[in-house]
């Protein structure tokens, strides 16, 4: 792939460089822009200049663009189940067990090797030809996520997951039924103090022993049980924070963990057989960073959460049958 050029004549009275290439170049995040400038890739009247350089009317610029350089995780044909796809963004249903991005112990199969195999319009992101993660699930939660696939969609998708623009619906199934069973839960999340692999939840109005390392970030869930399953329950979870297993630690926090959650579960089973955490990212809705317009993905419940919800309907069914039985023969 070779360089690409563009030359533009400034047409505004007066503007900084990196300002100006950041109005006239939608494609590049103006980090991006002020990197290109320091390596020499922007000339201003046939010279190079400073990002901070003011431009004039009838400047001539000239900005040659390098090809974006293979990223460090290789691409990879893992099949994707592929929600919506355009020049812009990818919308997949993630499996459980796929994690999202390269990291020590995961240095292939994940998310972003399979989208640079599956993505072969992508713009690049940071001048790597690599997707923009902006939004992460755990390893065994399945559901619906979104990458960006060059800079200027990054950076509309984050500023409005940093701004809690975006809407995010979950389901999962806990041990136990929550009292009352519509609620929020709003805490600090943080690194527990006990254990640096773990998250912990300590409350806003902070009293006695601590339980998270440093301040910790503010982490709002609100849940809803929409069906009991004897033992379980299932429930609608809407975050408007982002905290890294905010929706774990949160649920575990109130006494009601998830279902498969070794983490946070304290190894509970209760009689319920359970393939990973119960956890799901049923629906997504932000708006589309080119035209503006909000869109809504949605992903059922996958088999083997089905699997288990469908065992703890046909249980109570059972017994309530046994109940009815006993009661006529009484």
């Amino acid at each position: 792939m070779s360089m690409m050029r563009t030359e533009l004549t400034a047409d505004i009275p007066a503007a900084r460089l990196d300002v100006f290439l950041h109005g006239r170049l939608p494609g590049l995040s103006r980090a991006r822009i002020q990197a290109l400038i320091r390596a020499g890739r922007v000339t201003v009247d046939g010279l190079p200049e400073s990002p901070g350089r003011k431009v004039r009317r009838g400047t001539r610029i000239v900005v040659d663009m390098p090809p974006p350089v293979p990223a460090d995780p290789q691409p990879e044909p893992i099949p994707l189940d592929v929600l919506y796809e355009d020049r812009d963004v990818v919308v997949v249903n993630k499996p459980a067990g796929l994690v999202v991005h390269p990291a020590p112990g995961h240095a292939s199969g994940t998310l972003v090797n399979a989208l640079l195999y599956h993505c072969r319009d992508l713009g690049g992101v940071g001048g790597e030809r690599r997707p923009g993660i902006v939004h992460r699930l755990d390893k065994d939660t399945s559901g619906v996520l979104v990458a960006a696939k060059h800079d200027a969609a990054l950076q509309a998708l984050a500023a409005q997951f940093k701004g809690g623009a975006v809407e995010k619906v979950y389901r999962a199934l806990v041990y136990g039924q929550p009292d009352p069973p519509a609620g929020r839960v709003e805490t600090w999340v943080g690194r527990s103090v006990h254990n640096r692999k773990k998250m912990a939840a300590e409350p806003l109005h902070r009293t006695g022993r601590r339980r998270v390392a440093g301040p910790g970030r503010r982490a709002l869930s609100i849940y809803r049980v929409t069906e009991t399953l004897g033992p379980c329950s299932l429930l609608e979870v809407r975050i408007e924070t982002g905290r890294t297993h905010q929706i774990r630690v949160h649920l575990a926090h109130i006494g009601h963990p998830v279902v498969g959650d070794s983490r946070y579960g304290r190894r509970r089973t209760e009689g319920v057989p359970a393939p990973r955490q119960l956890l799901h990212a049923a629906e997504l809705a932000f708006r589309h960073p080119r035209s503006g317009a909000r869109v809504a993905f949605r992903a059922p419940i996958p088999a083997d959460f089905r699997a288990v919800v469908d065992a703890l309907r046909q249980e109570g069914k059972t017994i309530r049958e046994k109940e009815h039985d006993h009661t006529h023969t009484s």
